[in-house]
């Protein structure tokens, strides 16, 4: 499986070990930036990735700032892209469940680190439930 991953400053140390932690996992990483905590900002990073998953270059995004906000807003601004804030495990499990989510956004300033890597497992491995869903997410991208 391929993943981009993109962070502003506030997440660059959390970007750095997750792509550690991925690629242990066996997982393709592309790192997108930021290369470190001097103060940048966060839509140069966030578009990266979520126009290299809307091209289907990468299954999945991963993005991180402090509070996951501003990344996720950027992101969203892309036809095919579900950025989804996640900051505990039944949201990131929802976020792909019911919304098929394909960029996590991770709010580095709010959890721990491991709470991240418990996520993004989680959100890797869950399946989008379709169904009744698969309609609603089609409803989501305007034309």
């Amino acid at each position: 499986m391929k993943i981009a991953i993109g962070a502003d400053h506030a997440g660059f140390k959390y970007k750095e070990e997750l792509i550690s932690f991925l690629e242990d996992q066996q997982y393709e990483v592309f790192d997108y930036g930021t290369d470190s905590e001097e103060s940048t900002d966060y839509p140069d990073y966030a578009h990266q990735v979520a126009v290299s998953v809307d091209e289907a270059n990468f299954d999945f995004g991963i993005l991180l700032c402090g509070s996951a906000n501003g990344v996720a807003m950027a992101a969203n601004k892309h036809h095919h892209i579900r950025a989804a804030i996640c900051w505990n495990k039944e949201i990131t499990s929802l976020a792909r469940l019911h919304n098929n989510a394909n960029i996590i956004c991770l709010p580095a300033k709010y959890i721990t680190i491991d709470e991240a890597k418990e996520m993004l497992l989680l959100f890797l491995t869950t399946q989008f439930e379709a169904g009744r869903h698969a309609r609603r997410v089609g409803k989501i991208a305007i034309c």
